[in-house]
């Protein structure tokens, strides 16, 4: 797979990915670079270009079609370039391994179904990412380094599962994030001297607010200097840990 710049200043590529093996890192010389490696010819990537706005799919764009066979194949390894892009993700039951530090995201979607994702920010983000947006059902999600995707918002919804949103990373803005979670355990992560404002909207969740953390009604606050991340947290039940 290897998709040129676009002739524009504003990128839009999407990944339409089915089941199977989904690993992304920043390095590409173009838009995208990779192989897919696939058993079932339907599973055969598709590469479509309008304008500014490009999509790499599984075959025919339907990210269902697998049959019911235990064998099949479908992994894409790509790199993806260093040219600002609104990038979004769709994908299925699928394991992830995501690394997109240092690219120039200026906004993010994620939507999936039951999945298995690591995701990392080991790098700040050069560019301001307007919103990012991490939609999923019943997964096991771990997000590290989310301070250096440099995001203004970042909403998260997700159903019943274990997730970890580590916050670690050079804050460079006053943020927001909104969380939404069916039944669930929930880690945040918010390294010690940084300024968060946690506000738990649920009376069936149990909240484990390690040391460093103040509970005033439904809010939990970390006192640090600078910046905040300010948090509203709707949980239909589950635990909630709040760690540094």
């Amino acid at each position: 797979i290897n998709v040129k710049y676009p002739d524009s200043n504003e990128i839009n590529l999407k990944l339409s990915f089915g089941a199977g093996e989904l690993t992304l890192n920043p390095g590409a010389d173009a838009l995208v670079a990779g192989t897919a490696t696939y058993n079932y010819a339907k599973l055969k990537p598709e590469i479509i270009i309008n304008g500014s706005d490009i999509e790499v799919r599984v075959g025919d764009g339907d990210i269902n079609i697998l049959p019911n066979r235990n064998d099949l194949k479908n992994e894409w390894d790509l790199k993806l370039g260093d040219q600002p892009m609104n990038l979004s993700i769709d994908a299925g039951a699928y394991d992830g391994k995501f690394e997109l530090g240092g690219l120039l995201l200026t906004r993010l979607e994620i939507k999936d179904g039951a999945s298995n994702v690591e995701l990392s920010f080991s790098e700040p983000n050069a560019v301001e990412m307007n919103t990012f947006t991490y939609n999923t059902g019943a997964s096991d999600v771990k997000i590290l380094g989310l301070a250096n995707a440099n995001f203004s918002l970042f909403d998260f919804s997700a159903g019943a599962g274990d997730y970890t949103l580590d916050f670690s990373g050079t804050l460079q803005r006053d943020a927001s994030i909104k969380i939404e979670s069916g039944l669930s355990n929930l880690i945040i992560i918010v390294p010690e001297g940084v300024n968060a404002v946690v506000t738990v909207q649920s009376g069936l969740s149990n909240v484990n607010a390690g040391s460093g953390w103040e509970r005033s009604g439904e809010d939990y606050i970390q006192k640090g200097e600078g910046l905040t991340l300010t948090f509203v947290i709707e949980m239909g039940a589950g635990n909630l840990t709040l760690a540094r």
